[in-house]
């Protein structure tokens, strides 16, 4: 490994359809749960950052911010959810990611249908929450190691633990709220906050 290899931060990228109210939520709470850095915010000092997160859509309004709906919620949890411009997934983005978190199951079928060779480091953001609590922890880099070298570690780890229990597959997805009312958008963040708080919790111990 190369000092070139060991600056290269570990790169999530989160995917819905707009990326407008569920991937960007994810990404910038992911990103602060994990003390990473997001488009628009680098690391200080301007170095390279451990773990750097970003977000895409499907089918995406470029250009457009997080729906104010969205917003507030992430902001009452002392988030800043400034500054974000939505954007159209394409190949490189998915082959970039060292994990790729989409929103729903048929979102993860249409980023492994882009790049297939993705399907191992490719979950469902409330899959890899279920699937990290079936993972022993202890099995993850100890003390001395980054929270970046966990998460690291984590994904193939998960990956492992596909199928090996019975759950709904429906309990894989977070609603889409877009164009709902308030009660819809409390329904999906409240499926989304939950597993971005246990996957930080995985790989923060």
């Amino acid at each position: 490994m190369t000092p070139t290899d060991l600056a290269e931060p570990f790169r999530v990228l989160v995917v819905c359809t707009g990326n407008i109210c569920r991937s960007p939520a994810a990404e910038r709470l992911l990103a602060a749960g994990l003390g990473a850095a997001y488009r628009g915010r680098d690391s200080a000092g301007g170095l390279t950052p451990a773990i750097e997160v970003g977000s895409a859509g499907t089918g995406a309004l470029v250009g457009y911010p997080m729906t104010d709906e969205m917003a507030a919620m992430v902001a009452q949890l002392g988030v800043d959810p400034q500054g974000f411009e939505a954007r159209q997934l394409a190949p490189g983005m998915v082959t970039q990611a060292d994990l790729v978190l989409a929103l729903t199951r048929r979102h993860r079928s249409a980023i492994v249908e882009l790049v297939p060779s993705a399907v191992r480091r490719t979950f469902t953001l409330r899959e890899l929450a279920r699937l990290a609590g079936d993972v022993d922890l202890a099995t993850l880099p100890g003390a001395n190691a980054t929270t970046a070298d966990r998460l690291r570690a984590l994904v193939p780890l998960a990956a492992t633990r596909r199928g090996l229990s019975a759950h709904r597959l429906v309990d894989d997805d977070v609603v889409d709220p877009y164009r709902g009312d308030a009660a819809l958008y409390r329904t999906s963040f409240g499926q989304l906050l939950p597993a971005v708080e246990a996957i930080v919790a995985a790989v923060r111990h």
